[in-house]
């Protein structure tokens, strides 16, 4: 595997405010999902889109909310071991088919391509390095495709955002020997991955993990620490908007704690 730096990036995060913008569909398995996804019922609300899924498998809600339910339980675990962590990376798997049926169903539908690339980032964790860095430039594919079906889709542009810093991380003697070993890996800049995320953060300027995730790129860029810990300060004033929400919260106080040592 790549080192932990330099690993495919990943972005699994997918908002729950994506049901406020879609047609319940006339299957009442779906339906019932849906309330039960709006409790933060994530693996109840998975149950019931997979079975909508497999009645009427050309059915385009079903099958990108099972993708997106997939990816919503793979995120809420915390593998020990590993066991655990196939157990996981096989849940992103079974997303990345569930998304692809319904990219080949609606290409043109911006979240479903975010959909695929947050599958396949988790996916690639398992491969060879030659195979992550093919994955990558995949993955930037489908995250740039969905921001060109929908510029105001936040999280393609937060993913795109981790992207670039993710590609930013990657040392120059990693880069080199691992171009010569595997093939070109991607650039990324550091000034971009600030752009983009504030770019996410002016379309939904209270969700944490725009916040969270914007720190943690000041972080990155060393001399931007202020700014940072303000940005940890904004993670943990927003309000729970999805399952993983507390997640984000937590972790930017566990930032904000680091930061003040």
């Amino acid at each position: 595997m790549i080192e932990e730096h330099t690993e495919v990036p990943v972005e699994a995060d997918v908002d729950r405010c994506w049901l406020d913008q879609r047609v319940v569909t006339r299957l009442q398995p779906d339906a019932a999902g849906d309330e039960l996804f709006a409790k933060f019922d994530d693996a109840g609300a998975l149950a019931l889109y997979e079975q909508a899924a497999k009645l009427e498998p050309g059915n385009f809600e079903a099958l990108w909310k099972t993708a997106k339910g997939y990816i919503d339980v793979g995120d809420r675990m915390t593998p020990k071991n590993k066991a655990e962590e196939k157990k996981q990376i096989d849940l992103y798997i079974v997303a990345e088919g569930y998304a692809k049926k319904a990219i080949k169903i609606n290409p043109n539908d911006s979240q479903v391509h975010f959909l695929n690339s947050a599958a396949m980032g988790m996916h690639a964790l398992q491969l060879g390095k030659k195979q992550q860095i093919a994955m990558s430039k995949e993955i930037k594919a489908e995250i740039e495709k969905a921001i060109e079906l929908d510029p105001k889709n936040d999280l393609a542009i937060h993913a795109f955002a981790r992207w670039q810093r993710r590609m930013a991380e990657i040392g120059g003697v990693t880069r080199f020997f691992g171009g010569i070993l595997y093939g070109s890996i991607p650039k990324g800049s550091f000034e971009e991955s600030e752009k983009l995320f504030k770019q996410a953060i002016a379309l939904k300027p209270d969700y944490s993990n725009h916040h969270l995730e914007l720190g943690r790129t000041f972080l990155a860029i060393k001399k931007k620490k202020d700014l940072a810990a303000k940005e940890f300060e904004l993670a943990i004033a927003c309000p729970i908007s999805t399952s993983k929400c507390q997640d984000y919260i937590d972790e930017a106080k566990a930032e904000l704690k680091k930061l003040k040592k």
